[in-house]
């Protein structure tokens, strides 16, 4: 009989005490062999300081840039996969930014995970002189792009916010449509970005009945937007709880057609964390 079962990663590898390598290194390879599926990393590239709504964080808490860090994870594991939850994607240059994910995706062998998203942190916008309104069109315009430097032999693009032709850019990453991207957010513009260009989803903090709500409004966008054909029909649906995940929490979970629980690695303090995680294999039965 199919295992059903979400696969469970774990988020944060890149925040707090771990942003400190070694710490990394110790947890990632205790997690691979534990059997957990995926690491994930957190970004921003400043916070707030004093810490002011909407930030999530402290402005002090260590956050290593995500694509140096991966690539650093990369080459201390051997069979996890390994996410960016999320990148701020426009934030950055799109042209910059998919040589550095071409890279990072040739780095991981094919275990890279492109997460991304638009941004809600307008103190950030301001403070690297990126427009906060336009972060939507950006991001949409971001995709197209850095996907025809991935896969045409002779790539251009022409939009409002990326523009470049007669250029072309390798490595390439290792598929020519690039890495799975996995949109994360709960506006009804990151719901239509999953069905029009994502191959997953990703929700965070959100319990079992707010996933719940936003999986019906993921459907009715799959109804309103067509999806083009080569993108699997089905998409990939991932989830941060917002407390520690429990056998019963992922059996719910799995009950509404979840595939992946990634849970906080900030619940674990530092004296403890490789017994936390190990602990919380063996809880959920992840165990190989």
């Amino acid at each position: 009989m199919e295992d059903l079962s979400p696969s469970v990663g774990l988020f944060g590898i890149n925040m707090n005490y771990l942003a400190q390598p070694q710490r990394a290194k110790v947890v990632a390879q205790r997690a691979e062999a534990l059997g957990f599926e995926s690491l994930w990393t957190g970004e921003h590239v400043v916070l707030p300081e004093p810490r002011q709504a909407p930030s999530p964080a402290a402005p002090e808490t260590p956050m290593a840039h995500p694509p140096a860090f991966l690539a650093y994870l990369a080459a201390v594991t051997s069979t996890i996969k390994l996410g960016t939850g999320i990148t701020l994607v426009a934030q950055r240059n799109p042209v910059v930014l998919a040589k550095e994910i071409a890279t990072l995706d040739v780095l991981c062998e094919g275990r890279f995970l492109f997460g991304i998203g638009a941004g809600y942190l307008h103190q950030e916008f301001e403070a690297l002189g990126v427009d906060f309104d336009s972060r939507g069109p950006k991001t949409d315009e971001a995709i197209d792009a850095m996907r025809a430097l991935w896969g045409e032999e002779h790539p251009t693009y022409a939009g409002k916010h990326v523009e470049f032709s007669g250029v072309n850019a390798f490595p390439r990453p290792l598929s020519p449509t690039g890495p799975d991207i996995v949109v994360g957010g709960t506006s009804q513009a990151a719901l239509r970005r999953t069905v029009t260009k994502g191959q997953g989803w990703y929700g965070f903090a959100l319990d079992v009945a707010q996933t719940k709500a936003v999986l019906e409004r993921l459907d009715e966008a799959k109804n309103r937007f067509d999806r083009p054909a080569w993108l699997s029909d089905e998409i990939e649906i991932s989830i941060t709880p917002p407390k520690p995940l429990t056998k019963a929490m992922m059996e719910d979970y799995a009950a509404l057609g979840v595939h992946r629980l990634i849970s906080m690695l900030g619940f674990y303090p530092q004296e403890t964390v490789l017994e936390d995680i190990e602990a919380l294999a063996t809880t959920l039965d992840i165990t190989d």
